[in-house]
């Protein structure tokens, strides 16, 4: 059900300059998405791409609403991975799946308080 760890997302408040720290220790910036916020400004959301290729993501975030570091884990159907899972009790749903730039994504609660976002097609 669960391929890998996609990316660990950290907050900052300071993109370019949190961009710059990680570059600096040899990661590569790979993409860029900004998003309007309620109030019609942006924030940005920076991939960053680790030496080794078959490591997972580093992602920057300066989303005034997550102020958490967030582990996304990549499955192949969010939304069949959510109607497998939605029958355990155990699990709590914060964010039914919803359509991204580049598939679907759900973010749950495991039973021992955790968050995870799942990330997939």
């Amino acid at each position: 059900m669960i391929k890998k760890i996609e990316c660990v997302c950290v907050p900052t408040n300071d993109v370019a300059k949190s961009t710059s720290f990680y570059v600096s220790l040899g990661l590569k910036e790979a993409w860029r998405i900004e998003r309007p916020r309620d109030d019609g400004r942006l924030w940005t959301l920076v991939g960053l791409k680790f030496p080794d290729q078959a490591s997972s993501e580093l992602v920057l975030s300066d989303n005034p609403d997550v102020n958490f570091t967030e582990v996304e884990l990549a499955v192949d159907d969010v939304r069949a991975t959510f109607a497998e899972l939605k029958a355990n009790a155990e699990i709590t749903w914060i964010r039914e799946p919803f359509a991204t730039e580049s598939g679907h994504v759900a973010v749950m609660e495991a039973p021992d308080g955790n968050v995870f976002v799942l990330v997939g097609a």
